[in-house]
């Protein structure tokens, strides 16, 4: 049998609605984990707030973080790659967002670390009740590093930037670094406001699934997913999963559309896969 490397997204698919994996998506991950197999998550999130989402299941393959960005060990914590962008690049990005009166946040390793910056005076109000899920109290706010001067937010090896707001005021950022860049344009899926996110060129969770795959050894790439993102990672795939909840593209291009995201549609069809 061919070793397969089985690869979920997380918010609004492997998740439920309230940003958790049930008890029985858990335990059937975790059978299925002590039993060998290959699993693992493409997400936009980080390493410690998608730990903590998913923190009923002991993940041992490293997992696919910031959209591609990041390849992590879930087990010692430790950053496997990152595709970090250049001086040049980073000033051309930050000058794309201040032309327009914008002010993104970015993701960066500064000694070693993974922080998130930002400046809270000139963030819109979508972004900052965006930070404020990221900050306090909350899982990974020990990343957070708030600035208080613009030239901060460069600081170290930024390897993704963010903005949140209205479509209408990111639309022209998002024309203007669409080319050289790839940037992901959506609503967000619980604060409903517009993200434009931007990584380097090249940097994708479909391309990340294949350097995983090649780390692994797997032969196969089976995939599940919900978005618009997820198109490139299912057209990579040999097999392809949308939720029910997907949105229509994505359950164009599925090998099959399985339960949503609110009936454990994967782990159900992973137990179906497995026997």
């Amino acid at each position: 049998m061919f070793e397969t490397l089985y690869l979920a997204d997380l918010d609004g698919t492997l998740l439920t609605p309230a940003q958790a994996v049930s008890e029985y998506t858990a335990e059937t991950f975790n059978a299925l984990i002590a039993r060998g197999a290959l699993l693992s998550y493409a997400t936009a999130r980080s390493l410690e707030t998608s730990s903590f989402v998913t923190r009923g299941i002991a993940f041992r393959c490293p997992v696919i973080l910031h959209n591609g960005a990041v390849l992590s060990d879930p087990v010692t914590r430790q950053p496997l790659s990152v595709a970090r962008f250049l001086v040049e690049e980073k000033e051309e990005i930050l000058s794309a967002f201040l032309h327009r009166g914008l002010f993104p946040i970015t993701y960066s390793f500064i000694g070693g670390r993974n922080r998130f910056s930002y400046l809270w005076e000139r963030s819109g109000k979508e972004q900052r009740a965006f930070i404020q899920t990221r900050t306090g109290s909350a899982a990974g706010s020990e990343r957070a590093r708030e600035i208080f001067t613009p030239d901060g937010i460069l600081e170290g090896d930024v390897f993704y930037f963010a903005c949140l707001g209205e479509k209408e005021e990111l639309a022209p950022v998002y024309a203007a670094l669409k080319e050289r860049f790839r940037c992901f344009f959506a609503p967000d899926i619980y604060l409903k406001a517009q993200w434009l996110e931007v990584v380097k060129k090249d940097v994708s969770k479909a391309q990340a699934a294949l350097a995983l795959k090649e780390r692994l050894g797997a032969q196969r790439l089976v995939v599940f997913g919900d978005a618009e993102n997820d198109i490139p990672l299912f057209e990579t795939a040999d097999e392809s999963y949308a939720v029910e909840n997907a949105v229509p593209a994505l359950k164009a291009l599925a090998t099959e559309v399985i339960g949503s995201n609110k009936t454990d549609g994967v782990a159900q069809k992973l137990a179906q896969l497995f026997g």
